[in-house]
């Protein structure tokens, strides 16, 4: 098998789980989208399928199993709040080889992502206020 490099990338940012893991998954997990024609073809010599979707462009989904996801800001601080949807960031992408179930393949595991262009993730309705009218 090849040596596997670690690749940098710079992306659009989505579904952010970075400090709590996905439900789905299990695992922390961001989706890192709109990436250029050379990232997608490094991501792919080191054998990482990349995906297409209309409102995502060339997009892969990082994962960490065990650990959240180190980020930070360009000057080292910590990142203030959740980070969402259209936020920019450039990850350390490090592909792993995995056996599954019969299948063989390489994954796209990441090292850090600095976030470039913080777009602060607010969750429909958690600021309730007491005051709305009920309507039950």
């Amino acid at each position: 098998m090849q040596d596997l490099r670690a690749i940098k990338v710079k992306a659009d940012i989505m579904w952010a789980f970075l400090d709590t893991p996905n439900q789905m998954s299990e695992k922390y997990q961001v989706d890192l989208c709109n990436l250029s024609d050379g990232a997608v073809a490094a991501l792919e010599d080191q054998g990482i399928q990349v995906k297409r979707k209309e409102d995502k462009g060339f997009y892969i989904v990082a994962k960490s199993k065990k650990f959240p996801i180190k980020t930070e800001m360009p000057d080292g601080s910590g990142v203030a709040g959740k980070v969402g949807n259209g936020s920019k960031g450039v990850a350390w992408i490090k592909p792993y080889a995995y056996q599954f179930k019969g299948k063989a393949g390489v994954s796209a595991g990441i090292n850090k992502l600095v976030i470039t262009d913080l777009i602060v993730y607010e969750a429909d309705g958690e600021a309730l206020d007491d005051n709305l009218e009920e309507a039950l």
